[in-house]
């Protein structure tokens, strides 16, 4: 399918590895030039030449803590303060116990993964909205659908950034702006390595027996793969998206039993 979309700017962020590098991966097979983010560098560079060599499109890398201000800056100045698509994407608190948490915890929780989002979006989404074009991406999780104890610190930020997102979408959307947000559950990524050690840690049980435990709850029996992660970011913003507006797509292998 094509997908509408080549010739269009993006920017991806955590993009290096997992599903930010399965989400700028997908949008660069579609034609989209990219200006991907994370902290660390050297991973970030590699990762820009091998999807630029791959596909055939700029991607430029922006090492620098998209939670920051300062990072923010350096992002959007490579961007040139525009781009049609926007993924945002941060990585998670930590889990623990909600007796633990202190208010300095919640606020940084609440800063990386709920207004560094925000704040990107009302960077781009003017330009999207003069452009009459434009299509938004936040990568949250399946805890604002169901919630996982160990996780109130992501459940919290990310419902917060869902709760946005649910009025905001619909304002933009007579302007051709579609903002959505995509639900992971466990992906085979560096996350699902870290929750499945404190679940080993915990339990003294291997982190192979913690992947296996953790796989039988998932009816697909297996972890998703950023591959297919990213191909489904990618439809969304995709000019077939354009009716999609303000929904929470879950992409979990049937993990969160729901009716809806």
């Amino acid at each position: 399918m094509d997908l509408g979309i080549r010739g269009k700017t993006g920017l991806v962020c955590a993009a290096s590895k997992g599903l930010g590098r399965g989400c700028a991966e997908a949008l660069a097979e579609a034609g989209v030039d990219l200006v991907i983010n994370a902290r660390g560098a050297e991973a970030l560079e590699a990762t820009a030449a091998e999807i630029a060599a791959k596909h055939g499109v700029k991607v430029t890398p922006v090492a620098a803590d998209i939670t920051t201000d300062e990072g923010r800056a350096r992002v959007l100045d490579a961007l040139g303060g525009q781009a049609d698509i926007l993924v945002t994407n941060a990585g998670g608190p930590p889990p623990g116990n909600w007796t633990d948490w202190s208010r300095d915890d919640f606020i940084k929780a609440i800063d990386a993964n709920m207004l560094t989002a925000i704040a990107l979006m009302q960077a781009l989404v003017p330009g999207m909205i003069e452009r009459k074009w434009g299509r938004v991406v936040n990568i949250t999780s399946q805890s604002v659908r169901t919630p996982i104890s160990v996780l109130g610190l992501s459940n919290t930020a990310r419902a917060g950034l869902t709760g946005f997102v649910a009025g905001m979408s619909r304002q933009v959307a007579p302007h051709g702006v579609a903002v959505n947000n995509l639900l992971p559950g466990i992906h085979a990524t560096d996350r699902a390595v870290s929750l499945d050690t404190g679940v080993a840690k915990a339990e003294g049980i291997s982190l192979e027996e913690a992947r296996i435990r953790r796989e039988a709850s998932i009816p697909t029996r297996t972890y998703g793969l950023a591959e297919d992660f990213g191909a489904t970011c990618a439809f969304m913003c995709s000019q077939h998206a354009r009716f999609m507006i303000g929904q929470n797509v879950l992409l979990d292998g049937g993990a969160s039993n729901s009716a809806i």
